[in-house]
């Protein structure tokens, strides 16, 4: 069975397997505190009876003729029972709730660690904040359904089921005319469904897109400003927002007109028991303390049923994201991880491209490397030097199985990539991309990052290496000054350096630089070509640049 395919209740079922137990005992609270809740018109409707037919009530039947007697019972039994339902709602709400929180935080581990895994042209068409609309607002929305909205739907089958037994134990004459709008409201329920279906799934893609538009914006703020176009990008997210509230309004139009239609429906129910049943209590033919029990009950039957909407609402907003957060657990890796470990001190970093073909799937047929074949020997350091756009750092891309190659292989150590683990593989490369990202922290955890064990002495000598001590040392904090987001406190050459500093600190038997230098002045540049005299030492070193 293809699970998409699948209603995304069920598929939440088969994804939680691992809290069925909770998601029983919650739904056994739930209804055990909704059975109790419906008790106390039973017990009004037994006080009539006492006060109307004193000795021959039904309380007296068994074995309490006295009428005091009775009542203090009917006293005991209430007390007793508005005590188990405060219990029964105490253990489902803790239960609801825990679970809510439980699968939320479990279901965005494991949807962040599957994007994780994803090979990169997963990302060429996607945004990243399409990506956190699901990751975030997406599993809340799943979250706020499990903290009430699963306890509201199983009180309600409860309470149909219950009141309906009731009825027709009692009343089976009468019985009908409380059920008669019941499948009119389920009809219309269904209907309303399907139609809110639709509707709730484009919210959730407007709300990603606008998303999406408002992650650009805050990344690429200097540039607004540099250019001046706040008024363009306000018009922007103006535009966005109000798609997404255009289709919010049309749900709520539809949404809003349940309560009301099913409303009239409703009382249709209740005044057939009304006034029917009225007739058949002065003719005899129906117990004081019975109709008023229908009465009461009619009440908690139907009224209820005018929450469905808001309850249905929620169900329908939760059901499309749990779609989405699903569809995106259910997407495959194209690129996945070989059988075959290979230690990192046993890699010697002899590279090969043998017959290597490429072409990114967004370059309409244009061919990146075509035919090439490259040997790089063990301990050798080797410059690929090219114009813009000519494949240098599209090698880089496929040594590290960002993407795998078309047509013929690469290999290390004379091993196919494909065939090794993708941690031992990327474990034994060390990466100094052109485009330099640091982590929102500390100088010393960025140099540290992936070597998270690393000593403060290990990190400034990784830093003396990449020449980045002596700047490093003249700011505020020095190691524990903070680089802020993407790096922002400190100039393109100083993040260069830095990442230069993390690829050391790793030390890897293979090191990339790919424009390592593009960022730097002459003088830097010549520090960092000084120390790659040492770093290179060793290991297999491939640096990518523009100028030979």
């Amino acid at each position: 069975m293809n699970t998409q395919k699948a209603h995304p209740l069920l598929r939440l079922w088969r994804y939680a397997r691992g809290y069925r137990r909770q998601m029983i005992a919650a739904s056994v609270f739930s209804v055990l505190n909704k059975i109790f809740d419906l008790a106390p018109p039973a017990l009004i409707g037994a006080a009539v009876d006492v006060v109307v037919q004193r000795e021959d009530s039904i309380v007296a039947s068994f074995g309490f003729p006295e009428v005091g007697t009775q009542l203090w019972i009917l006293a005991g039994l209430t007390l007793i029972i508005f005590a188990l339902e405060s219990v029964f709602q105490y253990c489902y709400s803790v239960l609801w709730r825990n679970l809510a929180q439980s699968l939320e935080h479990e279901l965005r581990i494991d949807a962040y660690a599957h994007v994780q895994d994803l090979d990169m042209t997963y990302f060429e068409d996607r945004s990243s904040g399409g990506l956190m609309a699901i990751l975030n607002d997406d599993i809340n929305q799943l979250e706020r359904f499990l903290d009430g909205g699963a306890n509201e739907v199983l009180q309600l089958i409860t309470t149909i089921l219950v009141i309906g037994g009731i009825f027709f134990y009692f009343a089976p004459s009468v019985a009908w005319m409380a059920a008669l709008p019941m499948p009119f409201i389920m009809w219309g329920s269904i209907k309303f469904q399907q139609r809110l279906a639709p509707r709730y799934m484009r919210v959730r893609e407007r709300v990603g897109m606008l998303s999406s538009q408002l992650a650009n914006n805050l990344g690429g703020i200097a540039t607004i400003k540099s250019f001046t176009t706040e008024k363009y990008e306000l018009e922007r997210i103006s535009y966005q927002s109000d798609l997404y509230r255009e289709s919010n309004r049309q749900a709520i139009w539809l949404s809003s007109a349940f309560v009301p239609l099913i409303r009239m429906v409703i009382v249709v129910g209740f005044i057939a028991i009304l006034v029917f049943g009225g007739q058949l209590a002065l003719s005899g033919n129906l117990n004081v303390g019975v109709y008023s029990l229908m009465v009461f009950i009619t009440q908690r039957l139907l009224w209820p049923l005018t929450n469905l909407g808001n309850t249905l609402d929620l169900y329908q907003r939760a059901m499309a994201s749990t779609t989405r957060v699903l569809d995106l657990l259910d997407t495959a890796p194209q690129i996945t991880s070989g059988p075959l470990h290979l230690p990192v001190d046993q890699v010697r970093g002899e590279i090969r491209f043998e017959n290597v073909c490429f072409e990114y799937s967004s370059s309409a047929g244009r061919t990146v490397i075509d035919d090439l074949t490259l040997h790089i020997h063990a301990g050798e350091t080797v410059g690929i030097v090219g114009a813009t756009g000519a494949g240098k750092s599209t090698l880089i891309k496929l040594l590290l199985r960002f993407y795998d190659v078309q047509q013929g292989r690469v290999t290390l150590d004379g091993y196919d990539i494909r065939q090794l683990r993708l941690e031992d593989l990327r474990r034994a490369i060390g990466f100094v991309s052109q485009d330099v990202y640091l982590f929102h922290g500390t100088v010393r955890e960025n140099i540290a990052y992936g070597s998270f064990d690393a000593t403060l002495e290990e990190v400034m000598e990784a830093a003396r290496v990449a020449e980045a001590h002596d700047f490093i040392m003249a700011l505020p904090q020095g190691y524990d000054t903070i680089v802020g987001e993407r790096g922002q406190k400190l100039s393109g050459g100083q993040r260069q350096r830095i990442s230069i500093a993390r690829a050391v600190l790793k030390n890897p038997p293979v090191l990339i630089l790919d424009e390592a230098t593009s960022s730097v002045d002459n003088e830097t540049e010549a520090a960092i070509q000084r120390s790659l005299e040492r770093i290179a030492v060793g290991r297999t070193t491939i640096v990518i640049a523009h100028r030979l």
